[in-house]
């Protein structure tokens, strides 16, 4: 557990990429193989099965500290990580132990059956021999939960490095059905258990924020305008009668969206499309909250199916019959795509609506209106231009709508990671609700380096509680927050989930006494609907 600890700590103390995969590295090659395969295992979702109910651990640490509930329960909320808080009131340990990754998991997966009473004895040893970090790990272990800050991509590269191997096989690799009880770890990293040649995608084509008039983009005829969605990119690929589905994250997610693998099974020869998987109720594109109810999951149940169905908006294509038309243009693409989907029968699949204007001044209206029906606003593609790798300036603009604001007042700061260690950079912010606050988002960009300097000097100097790195601040400072859009929520406790939220401005010309209303949030889901 000890190397494991080490890993996950240099893991969190940096927010560069490059570190993380270092450290990666260096845990896969001094690492045991069945440690290697649980990390694996446990960074891509093959998590066990969760031995002990979390108000167990919860009860069993209330005896250990002798804290009242209420404390528990306003330290829970104030770190947000049951697993975290746990370690963090615990006392020191008195004893070591000292086992690999792999023992542990075995321990916590023969645990499931035993009774309360040997559950506890477990746990408590376990606590008692373990410092604050590996006790961290250990309760999210135990808790059925693993989220650290490694993406799957992350974890590839750092498997390429390695080895040598091709990243998006590597994807395909740690993706597919394998377990770490039926597989070695070389065999799982040189894919013995998958056919990669039929999966392989491509590098995804990629737009620029639009930073021009649109008089400057040229003659409005050579330019395709689509609506753009706030969905899941994905690119799905049928070769050899095989349905593969890959995210922009360059993850493989074709498990999640059974009825769109289905759809694409009933058409003729192979192809490879981009597009745009979204949350679709009759006939309705829902917001991106709904959506997410289907990500990330391993099994997608029936009722699920009915709750949020999905749909695949399609841009573009970029292989035909195993012929790449990527350095075709927008144009020849776009018609290829068409003849594709003319025997299409499936009401789930639609081609991306391309937009008839007569000139660039008919289009801002149409981007004003994009939000009531859940779009984002425009894409703006050159009818010339090739299915580029990445980014490239002038071929391809997104153009969205102008973000919704609010005013709410900052009640919490946390440190940030890596060069901002030093300074408070995470902050959570709330709106007057009667006659309390209630929290309506978290943000950490939008500020400068020297504003954030001078929060950082005021949270230290008006601090009220301390919670690990979490600070409670007085309510004063006022911030202008910005954001995509908005909708109901019965997982926050305000209501209301916000999109992409992010600093706008600091208001010092405000006070806490001119914050908004959570009635005046709520009101803008209507406004917007």
């Amino acid at each position: 557990m000890k190397d494991f600890s080490n890993l996950i700590s240099a893991i969190e103390i940096t927010n560069k990429t490059n570190a993380k995969i270092e450290a990666l590295v260096h845990y896969f090659k001094t690492a045991p193989d069945k440690d290697k395969l649980w990390l694996i295992a446990l960074f891509t979702g093959k998590r066990p099965s969760r031995p002990v109910k979390s108000n167990l651990m919860k009860m069993w640490c209330m005896e250990i500290t002798k804290l009242p509930e209420w404390l528990f329960l306003e330290s829970y909320s104030t770190v947000g990580d049951l697993g975290e808080t746990l370690a963090l009131l615990l006392p020191n340990p008195a004893n070591e132990i000292e086992k690999p990754l792999h023992i542990w998991i075995e321990e916590l997966i023969n645990l499931k059956q035993k009774t309360d009473d040997e559950k506890k004895t477990y746990v408590l040893k376990a606590w008692n021999g373990l410092n604050a970090q590996e006790r961290l790990i250990f309760n999210k272990l135990i808790g059925g939960s693993f989220r650290i800050g490694v993406s799957k991509k992350t974890l590839v590269n750092a498997l390429a490095k390695l080895s040598g191997i091709d990243a998006n096989q590597l994807m395909h690799s740690i993706i597919g059905n394998w377990t770490p009880d039926s597989i070695t770890f070389d065999a799982l990293l040189n894919g013995e258990h998958i056919n990669y040649d039929n999966s392989k995608p491509y590098p995804f084509c990629l737009a620029y924020t639009l930073e021009k008039e649109l008089q400057d983009l040229g003659d409005a005829n050579d330019w395709q305008v689509e609506y753009k969605w706030d969905g899941i990119r994905g690119q799905i690929i049928k070769r050899k009668e095989e349905v593969f589905i890959w995210s922009r994250g360059e993850e493989l997610v074709t498990q999640q969206f059974p009825e769109i693998v289905s759809a694409i099974s009933e058409f003729e020869g192979d192809f490879v499309i981009d597009g745009e998987i979204l949350a679709i109720k009759d006939s309705t594109v829902l917001l991106f909250n709904d959506l997410q109810k289907r990500l990330n999951r391993k099994n997608v149940t029936k009722k699920l199916l009915q709750e949020v169905p999905v749909g695949l908006y399609i841009y573009d294509i970029l292989e035909l019959n195993n012929q790449d038309l990527r350095a075709q243009s927008m144009c020849e693409r776009r018609q290829k795509l068409g003849v594709l989907f003319q025997k299409n029968t499936s009401d789930i699949l639609k081609l991306s609506e391309v937009i008839n204007f007569k000139n660039w001044n008919e289009l801002d209206a149409l981007r004003n209106e994009a939000r009531s029906f859940n779009s984002e606003g425009l894409m703006l593609k050159k009818k010339s231009s090739i299915y580029h790798v990445g980014r490239k300036k002038g071929d391809w603009w997104k153009w969205k709508v102008d973000p919704l604001t609010i005013d709410a007042v900052m009640i919490y700061a946390q440190k940030g990671s890596g060069r901002r260690s030093s300074k408070y950079t995470d902050y959570t912010f709330a709106v007057q609700d009667d006659d309390k606050l209630v929290t309506v988002a978290k943000a950490y960009s939008g500020l400068t380096d020297k504003e954030i300097t001078e929060i950082s000097k005021w949270v230290n100097q008006n601090a009220i509680e301390k919670f690990g790195p979490v600070r409670t601040v007085k309510p004063e400072l006022v911030f202008e927050i910005a954001f995509e859009r908005i909708a109901y929520s019965k997982r926050h406790k305000s209501g209301v989930a916000l999109r992409f939220p992010r600093m706008k401005r600091w208001r010092k010309d405000k006070t806490a006494k001119d914050i908004d209303t959570i009635e005046r949030v709520k009101a803008l889901i209507e406004m917007n609907k």
